[in-house]
């Protein structure tokens, strides 16, 4: 074992060394290009340096990615996962499967240094590793769900401002374009959807697929709905302002139905924390004293 946590200590080690002087050669070169040709933008050599480590970073994991097996369909999946997380970089999936990879490592050092494996080690470091390969799976999860709830939370808004620059007299592209920017700050996740759309279409792929494409991106019913009635307007050549007013109002009815459903459930949920925390509290204070008065008067 002893010679396992070595082993584990010298890899990183190495790994930490190599990016170290890998880093200070980028601040060095950067700092030659400053002299040589100054910048007028004073935030230029942060972004440089971030887009450097971000490269180094992918680099690193690249090579740490092939220790965990995988198959081309499970990495088809994984990237259809990162996708709807919000990580569409070619370098995600090589960083998701060096977490893999680096996480128990990390568990199993943790789990040596502080003496948790004498109790039972290889029970121990079993779970450690299977906790720390999850783990990765158990993030890319939240921040799916977390970006498609803002997702559902910010499409009411949206169809509010595409009714209004429809109203107004702006086409359809021009109109998420103007939302998507109306947009940027308050829902990211959803601005960042549309302007993907916006950039395909004026890549010149055809706008029923790429209305599609966000449908399959999402992977967000009311989205879905959405696209479904924007492909019929596209097609039939329809006015669509009054079913975007129709379909917003609807969306918000559902989400106030939601929030009343999760009310109502409070109740039923706050029973377990009542019997397990609040009520051994009352009992302790109310029949403590009779149990002392009680043991006082039997040693009598």
């Amino acid at each position: 074992m002893g010679y396992a946590i070595s082993a584990f200590v010298i890899f990183f080690l190495l790994i930490g060394s190599g990016l170290l002087l890998l880093f200070y050669r980028e601040a060095l070169g950067q700092r030659l290009s400053a002299v040589l040709a100054p910048s007028s933008d004073p935030l230029r050599p942060a972004r440089s340096r971030l887009r450097r480590a971000a490269e180094s970073l992918g680099v690193v994991a690249g090579s740490i990615q092939k220790l965990v097996p995988k198959s081309g369909k499970e990495s088809s999946i994984i990237q259809r996962r990162l996708i709807r997380a919000g990580f569409r970089s070619e370098t995600s999936i090589n960083v998701f499967y060096a977490a893999k990879a680096v996480v128990p490592a990390i568990l199993c050092i943790a789990v040596a240094a502080s003496g948790l494996y004498a109790w039972s080690p290889y029970l121990i470091f079993g779970a450690a590793l299977v906790l720390g390969y999850l783990v990765p799976d158990f993030v890319l999860d939240a921040r799916i769900n977390a970006r498609a709830a803002q997702i559902r939370i910010g499409l009411p808004d949206l169809l509010d401002l595409l009714v209004v620059c429809l109203e107004a007299g702006l086409s359809l592209d021009h109109s998420v374009l103007r939302a998507t920017e109306e947009l940027r700050h308050s829902f990211p996740a959803i601005a960042d959807e549309l302007g993907l759309v916006m950039l395909e279409v004026r890549a010149g792929r055809p706008r029923v697929d790429a209305w599609k494409g966000l449908a399959d991106r999402t992977d967000v019913d009311a989205v879905r709905m959405l696209v479904s009635i924007l492909v019929q307007a596209d097609q039939f050549g329809t006015g669509i302002s009054k079913t975007l007013r129709i379909h917003s109002d609807t969306m918000r009815t559902r989400r106030r139905q939601r929030v009343e459903e999760l009310a109502a459930k409070t109740g039923v949920k706050l029973v377990f924390p009542l019997l397990l925390f609040i009520f051994p509290s009352v009992w302790v204070v109310v029949l403590g004293p009779a149990v002392i008065l009680i043991q006082e008067n039997l040693k009598l």
